[in-house]
């Protein structure tokens, strides 16, 4: 979240802000709630501080007469107190409610835009594929290749759930293992992550846990939510903490299983493996300080570009308008991977500076070599979202008999360097 001290000194910038983000947030009554806030934490305090001097006169006073006052005096403010903790409490919680409310501010260069058709494409790589033959999309050639089963993964989970088989298995882990060799070697720590997370962590990150709007599962009567990405639990992770300078940038790759409601109707293109309720995934996060993270953000989106580059698939790079930003991104790039299934750029990867926005929220500090503290800033960005990646590969790998391809960089990690996928 945004400093309130921030909000209030730059209040028609943070309104404009929220304006081209399409975000509703009251920053008057903002700013209101927050004086009133104020005003009642100091009448507790002085509440407090009167009844401390009570206190002492208690133990100072052996006139009975006198003690009796002193209790009575003691009541009448055991009464304020108790009357002012309602309304404190309610004042804190509407205060918070839209403080957590207001998106990250965000970058200047950042196209203005309504929605996700305004995003500019700055980077591309590759063109379309003009096939010679009538191309499939890869819900179709993987049934016919028998590598993927989404009948029966509706009879177990429902729909929207699927089985991988066959050579679709092995694809998955080669792509996982891809990803982690050339990602490590850049100095990233890997991990694995739970697939469970505290509510307060999903919110921490800019996640909603709970409401008619959340695109999270959450565990009934508990306190967990299932992870829609590691960026969740990587986040997590340094949770009020303080992190010394010298120990900056910490720079992770993890691997985490993604579970997603998908709510909302999205029409035909979403069909097949593009919009899903659970995936695998591997994600870079980073912790830098402020002065760092534009260039880690570059790093990360390079990575990103080096990736889909090695596995030959046509894309583009594009910087996202304000209108199509998630509350914490400050700046964010989309990897968007040609796909036959939707005859234009599909989303593959992703990658969000945020600023201080979820360290503020998770309270993670970085102690400067001479004491100061101060909020650090926290990255994230897509390696490998196994389910898009396989539309991608499948898709443009796809050959006139129905086989698809096995991308040279994939071959030594498949079982006795398969190089292709055929019909059973």
């Amino acid at each position: 979240m945004l400093d309130i001290k921030f909000i209030r000194e730059n209040a028609e910038a943070v309104k404009k802000n929220c304006e081209q983000r399409n975000i509703k947030c009251d920053v008057d009554n903002l700013i209101k709630l927050d004086d009133e806030r104020k005003r009642l934490l100091q009448y507790v305090e002085e509440l407090n501080a009167e009844k401390n001097k009570l206190n002492d006169l208690m133990v100072a006073t052996k006139d009975q007469e006198e003690k009796k006052k002193v209790i009575e005096q003691g009541k009448a403010l055991k009464d304020k107190l108790e009357k002012t903790k309602p309304e404190l409490e309610e004042v804190e919680k509407e205060y918070g409610n839209l403080l957590s409310a207001v998106p990250n501010m965000t970058h200047p260069d950042s196209p203005i835009g309504k929605d996700d058709s305004e995003n500019k494409e700055i980077e591309r790589y590759g063109e379309p594929p003009k096939f010679d033959f009538e191309a499939k999309e890869h819900e179709e050639l993987m049934t016919d290749l028998d590598i993927i089963d989404f009948e029966r993964g509706a009879k177990v989970a429902g729909s929207k759930f699927y089985f991988l088989k066959n050579e679709a298995v092995f694809l998955e882990q080669a792509l996982i293992n891809f990803a982690f060799q050339k990602i490590v070697k850049k100095g990233f720590i890997p991990f694995a992550t739970p697939d469970l997370a505290k509510n307060s962590v999903l919110f921490g990150t800019g996640y909603n846990p709970r409401g008619n709007e959340t695109q999270i599962y959450s565990i009934e009567n508990t306190d967990l939510s299932l992870v829609a990405t590691a960026e969740i639990p990587m986040g997590g992770y340094h949770m009020n903490e303080i992190i010394a300078e010298e120990k900056l940038p910490l720079k992770y790759v993890a691997l985490s299983h993604c579970y997603r409601t998908e709510a909302g109707s999205y029409g035909r293109h979403s069909a097949g493996l593009y919009r899903v309720h659970q995936f695998t995934k591997v994600e870079m996060f980073a912790y830098t300080t402020p002065e760092e993270s534009e260039k880690m953000h570059t790093e990360i989106k390079d990575i990103e570009v080096e990736i889909f580059e090695s596995l030959g698939v046509p894309f583009r790079v594009v910087d996202i308008c304000t209108g199509d930003l998630g509350g914490p991104a400050y700046r964010k790039y989309d990897l968007e991977a040609w796909m036959t299934s939707r005859n234009d750029w599909g989303e593959v990867t992703s990658t969000s500076d945020t600023t201080a926005y979820q360290a503020r929220r998770l309270n993670i500090k970085v102690e400067r070599k001479d004491g100061q503290k101060e909020f650090l800033h926290m990255l994230n960005g897509t390696a490998i979202a196994i389910s898009r990646a396989l539309i991608a590969l499948v898709e443009n790998y796809q050959q006139a008999d129905g086989s698809v391809l096995i991308p040279e960089v994939l071959k030594p990690f498949m079982p006795e360097g398969m190089e292709k996928i055929v019909k059973k």
